[in-house]
């Protein structure tokens, strides 16, 4: 069988000023959201913020994805530096309870799953097509037929396309804000980071460079 190389799974041709260019021509912007503790908010407390994020939603009048990405959460770097600090540590005291301290914390760790939860909102801008329905992890993973064409767009055009999602980006930005939420448009190298851990799901986190 002959080598195919997994640049051909991947559906990404580029990342340019914040924005991801996909091979079939059309552009993605990805905003990483905080989260809300709505259940331990007042009755009248989750009404308004119910009733915000629906007011937010019909303002909007482009399509948008809301994604969530659970991850079993890592914690031997933790446990490491905790170890290092509990032995470099002269205080007896202070050892015996950092000792104590970090056994809980591993058989915490046995015992559960703890996940890390992260949220972001994926602006699609379609140049060549229209939106076809699809799941979310594939939405924003976008694997394809490895046999799917890219799809040239001359740097005035790109130009042009980038701004009007920026467009989109600043009014969802706004919104979310409002609702009292932190927002970060990723750029350039935290793209790269959230693509490389979506195809490499076993692999430890790492920092990729971002080069343009």
């Amino acid at each position: 069988m002959a080598d195919t190389s997994t640049k051909n799974l991947v559906e990404i041709a580029d990342i340019q000023n914040n924005v991801v260019l996909l091979n079939n021509g059309s552009l993605r912007a990805v905003i990483e959201v905080s989260a809300v503790n709505f259940e331990l908010r007042s009755e009248d407390e989750q009404m308004g913020i119910l009733q915000n994020f629906q007011r937010f939603l019909n303002s909007v009048d482009f399509p948008l994805q809301m994604i969530v990405s659970s991850r079993k959460l890592n914690m031997d770097e933790y446990l490491k530096s905790m170890d290092l600090v509990i032995e470099s540590t002269e205080n007896e005291l202070l050892k015996i309870q950092g000792t104590e301290y970090a056994k809980f914390v591993k058989e915490l760790l046995e015992l559960s799953n703890i996940m890390s939860k992260k949220f972001y909102v994926v602006l699609p801008f379609y140049v060549y097509e229209t939106p076809t329905k699809t799941g979310l992890f594939k939405s924003l993973k976008s694997i394809v037929n490895p046999r799917s064409m890219v799809k040239k767009i001359n740097p005035d055009e790109l130009e042009t396309y980038q701004t009007q999602l920026m467009q989109r980006v600043e009014l969802i930005l706004d919104g979310l804000i409002g609702l009292g939420l932190k927002t970060k448009l990723l750029e350039g190298d935290d793209l790269v980071n959230l693509f490389y851990g979506l195809y490499n799901p076993g692999d430890q986190p790492k920092t990729m460079k971002y080069e343009t």
